[in-house]
């Protein structure tokens, strides 16, 4: 498909650039500018053309992967807590609640180390505006001392 070639968009989404266009030409943008704005705020809202062979095929099969690897992931771990749960039912039967809170357990190892690094690198960043805002504040304030 050659670029902006608009058929892979859905009728709505023409008619949407369109009402967007119309409403640049009001502001005053020029005629390319009015639809390169269109086609962009419809393109960031939808994620590009809705019909079949617009790239929606490759989109479809990664979620498929996510759950084939989820699958293994889950089997693996199902192998490696079985011996655990034989010797344990030898001891006691084990209560719901107890059930229960191994689940939630199981269920927070599950995060993936991505997750959590980006969980990290976001608090680590809130960590470091704090500190420079305390390091400002603290300038502000012996400025104002060293006036008086």
């Amino acid at each position: 498909m050659p670029r902006g070639e608009k058929s892979a968009y859905t009728d709505k989404q023409k008619r949407q650039a369109e009402h967007i266009e119309e409403s640049e030409r009001a502001r005053g943008a020029s005629e390319s500018t009015a639809e390169r704005i269109a086609w962009a705020t419809v393109n960031k809202q939808d994620g590009g053309g809705k019909r079949s062979g617009s790239g929606r095929k490759a989109a479809k099969k990664a979620p498929a992967k996510k759950a084939a690897a989820k699958k293994t992931a889950t089997k693996k771990s199902a192998a490696s807590k079985a011996p655990a749960k034989k010797s344990a039912a030898k001891r006691a039967p084990a209560s719901t609640t107890a059930k229960k809170t191994a689940t939630k357990k199981a269920a927070a190892k599950k995060t993936t180390a991505a997750t959590r690094s980006a969980a990290a690198k976001k608090a680590a960043a809130t960590r470091a505006r704090k500190t420079a805002a305390r390091k400002t504040a603290a300038k502000k304030a012996a400025r104002t001392r060293a006036r008086a």
